[in-house]
């Protein structure tokens, strides 16, 4: 038997199957771009030709779309990310006790003790300690992504780069073009000013203690990684399945929903991909709120209803589900 979890993010929607031993034995990253419905089909069009609807004991869904995730493939747990990241990490190594988490849009940092979390933190205000900033600066100047990683390995001089705010940090990038600076030194400044950024910002004030792990899509970058050890002075360990956290994750919380014999999951099926499912917004009057209420619908009937900030229409999923 297999669980499946998917994590619904801005910029990358993620898919795990995990089996009953908690190893991952598929995953898909795919890009969101903007249409959450489209990219959630889109994984579960390609999972179909590998896994059959029997296959699937339990569902979990997490990520900035866990709700409309959860809709449209027929969730039986859903989970925040600092719960999924969480769970991931103590299942990965339980003598993990910091998790750096750096996403496209936010960044997270997680504490745990003896598996639980104690402490966290998010910041989805400024850009300057994020992927998507990362990825601006790499294609302003050429390069790939990976390239960031291996130009900071080389580079012998990092210039001095302002990382607290991504407009000032990308004026002084080209302010350093300007001067003659090399690329790599650029590039590593860069990197430690996003680092700082995150320590400054996201885990200030908390104590940062080993064993850490680097989670997030911007875990692949390695000038972060090390940029890291060399602020932190302790190793930093970033797993294999790094980019897929958050679904396993949500994978392993379904296994522990549907752990009860004889309990039936709320898959839909992976045909769902083949469905035409479309939103619909309307306007609730029945009190001062005014609530834009997002209703999803399939060729089935309903599907969900989001937005509120009553609630009702949330307990209204429950009834659908």
């Amino acid at each position: 038997m297999y669980y499946l979890g998917i994590d619904v993010g801005s910029v990358s929607t993620d898919f795990v199957v995990m089996d009953d031993n908690f190893i991952i034995v598929d995953q898909r990253y795919l890009k969101t771009g903007g249409a959450p419905v489209d990219a959630v089909k889109e994984g579960l069009r390609q999972l179909a030709g590998r896994f059959r609807d029997s296959d699937i004991r339990g569902v979990g869904t997490t990520g900035s779309g866990r709700a409309l995730a959860s809709a449209i493939a027929g969730g039986d747990v859903v989970k925040n990310e600092i719960t999924t990241h969480a769970v991931a990490a103590a299942a990965l190594d339980p003598e993990i006790r910091t998790v750096l988490e750096i996403g496209g849009q936010d960044s997270k940092i997680i504490l745990l003790r003896d598996g639980i979390v104690s402490d966290f933190a998010m910041n989805t205000v400024c850009a300057a300690g994020t992927g998507s900033f990362l990825d601006r600066q790499a294609e302003r100047l050429g390069l790939s992504v990976k390239d960031l990683g291996e130009l900071y390995l080389i580079a012998e001089n990092p210039v001095s780069i302002a990382g607290r705010c991504a407009v000032f940090a990308e004026s002084d990038i080209i302010h350093k073009q300007q001067l003659g600076c090399r690329v790599e030194d650029i590039i590593a400044g860069m990197s430690k000013a996003l680092v700082r950024n995150y320590l400054s910002n996201v885990a200030k004030g908390k104590s940062l203690l080993p064993k850490i792990c680097f989670q997030g899509g911007v875990a692949a970058n390695e000038g972060i990684r090390r940029a890291f050890e060399e602020t932190l002075g302790m190793p930093v360990f970033v797993p294999a399945h790094h980019k897929v956290m958050g679904a396993f994750g949500a994978a392993i919380l379904a296994k522990e929903k549907m752990g009860s014999e004889g309990e039936s999951s709320g898959f839909r099926g992976f045909s769902t991909a083949d469905e035409k499912i479309e939103s619909r917004s309307i306007n609730c009057s029945d009190c001062d709120n005014h609530c834009q209420v997002t209703v999803l619908y399939s060729e089935k009937g309903q599907l969900g209803c989001f937005s509120d900030r009553c609630g009702k229409y949330q307990l209204r999923n429950q009834k659908l589900n």
